[in-house]
C-alpha cells in the first residue's frame, strides 16, 4: 500500500435535506425528515405514496454553485442534454468544487480527474410520444412503421441525456478535467466504489485530485414501478416522515428518494500546496458480491466481507470505528442481516450506528456520497445525528441505535449493497497532521 495520504477537501449534495451542506446540516442535527406525500410522480398507481424527493431543486443554474460566467453559459447550454439525475450530479459537483476551491485555470488540468457513480437512467415516457403517436392508427401502434415514420420524430439527442456516462463527462467538460475518467453503475454501491476508484488512482499517482460524485433517483414515472415490482416499499400508514423505520420491529419497506453527492479528493500534498482546509481523510475500503447459484443474495456475508476488509485496508481494528453508517433500508430482510453482520463483526463493544436514509428514503446511487458528507459532518461538528423512527428497535437487530447527540467518534465505516448482494464499504476519519 502506498504511503500516498487521501483527504476530502471540498462536499457538495442536492438531497430531499436541501441544497449544499448547511441546509443538509441544519435537518440532519434537528432531527428534520425531507420524506413527504409524493408531488412529482402519481402515486395512484404504485403500493405507496411517499418519497424523499428533492423539492428544492429546480435544475436551474443558479443552482449549480459559484460560477463564473463561461462556466454558467456553458451548463445553461448543456442543460437540454442532462435529465434530472445527471442535473444533480452535476449540481453536486460543481457545489464541491466551489466547496474546495478549485477553480478553472488555477489547476494542472492534467492532473486532475472524476470519477462518477450512477444508476443505470431511465427515459421519460415522453420523449417517445409524438413518434408512438406518429406511428399510430386506431389507437393502436403500428410497428411497421416505426423506422421509417417513427423514429425521425425522436430528439436526435435524446441518447446523451440519459447514458450514466454523462454526469463525468459533463463535469470533466465544464471544468476542463483531463486527469482520469470514469463510470461506476453498481446501483446503491456505486459511491463507496467510486470513492474507493478516486482513492487508488490517487495512491498510484496518476492524478493529484479527483472530483468524486454520485448521482441516483428511485423517483420516475417508470423507475418507480420497476421498484415497486422487484423490492419492498414502505406503506405510508401515518405521517409520511415516519415512513422510512430503520432496525424498528415494525418496519415494512424503503422509502424511494432521490439525490446526488460529490466530494474532491486529493493528495495531501496537493492540499497542503495549495493551502486549503482538509475536511477528513479516506483510509479504507472493500467491495463484496455474495449470491447463491440462483443469484439469491446473502446480504449478511457480503456486510461481514467487506466490514471485515475494509478495517484491514486501513490497518485498523474494530474499537478505532467511532460511528457505523448503515445502509438502514428498512427493509425486513435487510435491516436483519446488517445488523447481525455488524454484531458479528463489533460484537457487544460496538461502536454506535446511524442512518440518513431515515431522513430522506433511498437515493439509488446516490445515498452512499450523501451519507458520507452526512458523516464527515458529524464528525467535524462532534455531534452525530439520530435515527429517525425507530422506536421500538427489532431484537432481531442487535445494534446499537445513534441517539441525537451521540458521540460520532473520529472515523467512521460506511455501509451500502445492492438487492443483488454487491456490498460495498469506505472507511473515513477526521484528519490529523
Amino acid at each position: 500500500m502506498s504511503l500516498t495520504r487521501v483527504v476530502i477537501t471540498g462536499m457538495g449534495q442536492i438531497s430531499p435535506l436541501g441544497i449544499g451542506l448547511q441546509e443538509l446540516w441544519d435537518a440532519l442535527s434537528q432531527g428534520r425528515s425531507g420524506i413527504a406525500t409524493l408531488q412529482r410522480i402519481p402515486h395512484d398507481v404504485l403500493p405507496t405514496s411517499v418519497g424523499g424527493e428533492a423539492r428544492s431543486f429546480t435544475g436551474d443554474v443558479s443552482q449549480f454553485g459559484t460560477l463564473d460566467k463561461a462556466a454558467t453559459r456553458a451548463i445553461r447550454k448543456g442543460l437540454k442534454l442532462m435529465c434530472r439525475e445527471i442535473e444533480m450530479g452535476v449540481a453536486a459537483a460543481q457545489w464541491a468544487m466551489s466547496d474546495a476551491g478549485l477553480v478553472a485555470g488555477t489547476y494542472d488540468a492534467e492532473r486532475i480527474g472524476c470519477v462518477f457513480g450512477c444508476d443505470y437512467t431511465m427515459t421519460l415516457p415522453e420523449e417517445f410520444s409524438d413518434a408512438m403517436h406518429h406511428c399510430s392508427s386506431g389507437g393502436k401502434l403500428q410497428f411497421e412503421r416505426w423506422g421509417q415514420e417513427g423514429l425521425s420524430k425522436v430528439d436526435p439527442l435524446w441518447l446523451l441525456k440519459y447514458l450514466p456516462n454523462m454526469p463525468a463527462s459533463h463535469v470533466a467538460i465544464y471544468n476542463d478535467l483531463r486527469g482520469p475518467s470514469n463510470s461506476l453503475t453498481l446501483r446503491e454501491s456505486s459511491a463507496n466504489l467510486a470513492v474507493a476508484e478516486a482513492f487508488t488512482t490517487l495512491q498510484r499517482n496518476i492524478a493529484d485530485t479527483i472530483v468524486c460524485c454520485s448521482t441516483g433517483s428511485r423517483i420516475h414515472p417508470l423507475r418507480s414501478v420497476h421498484t415497486a415490482l422487484q423490492e419492498q416499499l414502505a406503506q405510508a400508514t401515518g405521517a409520511p416522515e415516519a415512513s422510512h423505520r430503520p432496525f424498528d420491529v415494525d418496519r415494512n419497506g424503503m422509502v424511494i428518494g432521490e439525490g446526488a453527492g460529490a466530494i474532491v479528493l486529493e493528495t495531501e500534498a496537493s492540499a497542503r500546496a495549495r493551502g486549503v482546509e482538509i475536511l477528513a481523510e479516506v483510509v479504507g475500503y472493500a467491495s463484496s458480491t455474495v449470491a447463491d447459484q440462483n443469484g439469491v443474495a446473502n446480504y449478511e456475508q457480503a456486510f461481514v466481507n467487506v466490514i471485515e476488509m475494509a478495517l484491514k485496508s486501513a490497518n485498523m481494528l474494530p474499537g478505532e470505528i467511532g460511528h457505523i453508517h448503515a445502509h438502514g433500508l428498512a427493509t425486513v430482510q435487510c435491516d436483519r442481516d446488517e445488523a447481525r453482520a455488524i454484531w458479528r463483526c463489533f460484537g457487544e463493544d460496538q461502536p454506535v450506528t446511524t442512518a440518513a436514509k431515515s431522513y430522506m428514503g433511498n437515493l439509488g446511487a446516490g445515498s452512499g456520497l450523501v451519507e458520507i458528507i452526512s458523516s464527515v459532518l458529524a464528525i467535524r461538528q462532534k455531534q452525530l445525528f439520530a435515527v429517525l423512527n425507530c422506536e421500538n428497535q427489532d431484537p432481531e437487530c442487535p445494534i446499537r441505535i445513534a441517539k441525537l447527540n451521540d458521540d460520532p467518534g473520529s472515523a467512521f465505516i460506511n455501509l451500502n449493497i445492492t438487492p443483488q448482494g454487491q456490498a460495498s464499504a469506505v472507511i473515513i476519519r477526521a484528519y490529523q497532521q
